[in-house]
């Protein structure tokens, strides 16, 4: 086509529709869509690119919201799988097949999709009791995740795109923990911004509570995210030696990002991560000398959020009142029907939560991921976690420690986030949190990328 018309049928593509009487919104929607799936299908990387970079900013808008039904990521990511289902149609007309291998990683992440949905429905299925879609939806959740892994793998195929996913993601989470921070100390209206869209509607006063859950939803993902990006700015320091002022700049702000969740679970997080950085890389006094400079930047910083947050301590068991309501709440409502006529064998259902009627909240969810893996899929789905580490660490370790790039830095960050999650998973399921484990499957994935090179 000369290029003279090329205007004129870019044109008649947006006047004609308007011409028909489709409105604005509707068209600007569909046009967005149009070209994102275009787009990965021309240039597959962008799918990683587009996941690791709006993912954090928009996973904390509440369903139904911007979208029907759907999440905005949720609704993303559908567009990506389309975006490069298209291309693989393409190639395969073309007569270039896919050469395809499950490997053990692939096969234990299929594993904790299966027995945290099919297994536990057909459980349901059998003892006649009613599925709702509730249930549908969280069984839905690991699938999701096994998505994003797919995404990732198939779509990042060299050392130096991995390099720019890698700093995609910790640029991305330096604007959350920013966004964090104003939060918990309540500067420049930040938390009646997050108000329009991250929280659901009566649940405003949450984001006052010297808690940042930022653009996340979850101040349980926001500490996450800070500890997973800071083993990769680790790694970025330690092996590939540019940008060091500008790399460290990010560390310290990761790092007050941490405090600025104001979780204790959050601290915790920290301390294992950087114990598991250092001695996979036996730098763990250098790791330690930065900790130490940052910690006074962080009481001075945050001394409101940390007398708030220490004025919630139970002076009975001296812990935080949210863990004794934890509990509390196990005891009551969770346990009772788990170790009741063994249904901790193989579950009770995927919901992993149950309705109350209390003043401010409509829900109560597990807050113990091990109650939430015997719940979810009873003996077999903790199985399949504890595989799940065992294969995922063992691979991430082998690799970090072989390479000294890009894919070697997303396998420490992988290692740190997956001790991460081993450690926290007493305290709340962290395997599934919105946030935190969208980038854990993305940094695994990008751990894996020497094999999809051995294969093409």
């Amino acid at each position: 086509m000369p290029p003279v018309r090329l205007p004129g049928l870019g044109a008649a593509i947006v006047v004609a529709p308007l011409a028909l009487g489709i409105p604005l919104p509707t068209l600007v929607l569909g046009l967005g869509t149009l070209a994102v799936v275009t787009a990965v299908a021309i240039h597959p990387p962008l799918a990683a690119y587009l996941l690791l970079a709006t993912t954090p900013l928009i996973v904390g808008i509440e369903r139904g919201v911007a979208i029907p039904v759907l999440r905005p990521n949720e609704a993303l990511l559908l567009l990506i799988c389309g975006g490069l289902v298209s291309r693989g149609l393409v190639r395969l007309a073309a007569g270039l097949r896919p050469h395809l291998r499950v490997g053990p990683l692939d096969a234990a992440i299929v594993a904790l999709a299966v027995t945290s949905s099919l297994t536990p429905l057909l459980w349901m299925a059998a003892r006649g009791k009613q599925i709702t879609s509730d249930d549908v939806l969280y069984a839905l959740t690991m699938w999701k995740f096994l998505g994003v892994y797919l995404i990732v793998r198939s779509s990042i195929r060299t050392e130096r795109q991995a390099h720019r996913c890698l700093w995609i993601s910790v640029t991305v989470a330096c604007v959350v923990a920013v966004v964090a921070i104003l939060q918990a100390l309540e500067l420049f209206g930040v938390p009646g911004l997050l108000a329009r869209h991250y929280v659901s509607p009566g649940q405003e006063s949450r984001l006052f509570e010297a808690r940042g859950t930022a653009t996340l939803g979850s101040s349980f993902a926001v500490a996450d995210v800070m500890v997973f990006n800071l083993a990769v700015a680790f790694g970025l320091l330690f092996w590939k030696r540019r940008r060091q002022a500008t790399v460290i700049g990010m560390a310290i702000l990761l790092l007050l990002g941490i405090p600025a969740s104001g979780q204790v679970s959050g601290i915790i997080g920290l301390v294992v991560g950087v114990v598991a950085i250092g001695l996979l890389t036996r730098r763990l006094t250098r790791v330690g000398m930065l900790l130490l400079g940052v910690a006074p930047i962080a009481l001075v910083v945050f001394q409101p959020v940390i007398a708030r947050r220490m004025g919630d301590l139970d002076p009975v068991t001296g812990l935080p009142y949210s863990w004794v309501a934890r509990v509390r709440n196990l005891r009551t409502h969770f346990w009772p029907e788990l170790f009741s006529d063994f249904s901790f064998v193989l579950g009770v259902r995927p919901s992993a939560r149950v309705e109350v009627h209390r003043a401010g909240r409509d829900f109560l969810w597990i807050e113990s991921g091990h109650t939430w893996l015997l719940w979810t899929g009873g003996i077999p789905l903790f199985v399949a976690f504890c595989w799940f580490l065992l294969v995922s660490l063992r691979k991430t370790a082998r690799v970090a420690r072989a390479r000294a790039d890009a894919i070697g830095i997303a396998a420490l960050a992988s290692f740190s986030g997956l001790s991460v999650v081993a450690v926290l998973m007493t305290l709340d399921p962290h395997l599934t949190l919105r946030g935190t484990a969208d980038l854990l499957f993305s940094l695994l994935a990008l751990a894996c990328i020497r094999d999809a090179q051995r294969r093409e």
